[in-house]
């Protein structure tokens, strides 16, 4: 598994997503991909899974010193002591005393960023979080966020996949050095029948799936797909086996143009435009 390291952060390329998988489910799912050697865990509070993935990482028998574990702080826990409650709620979920990556979900606007921002950032001081950043942020978020932060944004976790046009904000993190962390980095299967992706995956070997990862993986980004499924899992590792050409390459990055957003929920910022 390959790193991304930013401002002391090393972060594996490849993590689990856990939105939507509950009880059961959830266990499972991280402590096999625990055991199969992931080392990334995403979850939020507002998933409400919290308390199965602190436990599907006990029973994976990994340590946790070896795990690097993601949480967010909702938009509607952004104010005063809302933020803190939130944060306790993850952790007390989760049972650990600190995650090693704390992030704003989605900003509120109705709450200044410099508040939110230095809740954020009081988290990080006070060793609840090794490192904090944000998500689904737009360069004018990610402009005013830097203006009033006190620590480093190590990264900004959005919607990214070879179909969306992401090109703005993503010039926005690199000027910051923030890395990127793709959620729906497969489209939520809507990549299947894609011409370009389906033959692209059979050039290589490959499905069209992991042709998306590996998109992402080569520019440098860090993507965190969602599965249950251990056999789709052990796909999802297995994209540094392989390279795209410049020519693929080229040919993937014109996908853009359909600029398909899956995740756009009535309380998300107005987003840049291609």
């Amino acid at each position: 598994m390959q790193n991304v390291d930013v401002f002391g952060a090393s972060i594996p390329m490849i993590g689990l997503g856990t939105m939507t998988l509950k009880e059961d489910v959830c266990v499972q799912a991280v402590k096999n991909a625990l055991q199969m050697g992931y080392r990334h865990i995403d979850t939020a509070w507002f998933y409400g899974n919290e308390k199965e993935v602190g436990e599907g990482i006990r029973q994976s028998g990994v340590k946790r010193d070896e795990i690097f574990l993601t949480t967010k702080v909702r938009e509607t826990h952004l104010m005063g002591d809302k933020f803190r409650q939130s944060l306790d709620e993850s952790l007390a979920n989760l049972k650990v005393p600190q995650v090693d990556l704390l992030l704003i979900h989605w900003n509120n606007k109705d709450v200044p960023l410099k508040e939110s921002i230095g809740s954020l950032c009081k988290a990080k001081k006070d060793g609840l979080a090794k490192h904090v950043g944000v998500a689904n942020f737009t360069t004018a978020l990610l402009k005013e966020a830097w203006d009033v932060t006190s620590e480093p944004l190590v990264c900004n976790q959005i919607e990214m996949h070879p179909l969306i046009n992401q090109d703005k904000v993503i010039a926005a993190c690199k000027a910051k050095g923030m890395a990127l962390v793709a959620y729906c980095p497969a489209v939520r299967g809507k990549g299947t029948g894609n011409e370009v992706l389906e033959r692209i995956g059979k050039a290589h070997g490959k499905s069209w799936v992991q042709v998306a990862l590996r998109f992402l993986v080569q520019q440098g980004f860090i993507a965190i797909p969602r599965t249950a499924t251990p056999a789709h899992m052990k796909e999802n590792m297995e994209v540094f086996d392989f390279k795209l050409s410049d020519a693929e390459m080229t040919e993937l990055k014109a996908l853009k143009s359909n600029h398909m957003r899956v995740v756009n929920p009535p309380h998300a910022p107005v987003w840049d435009t291609p």
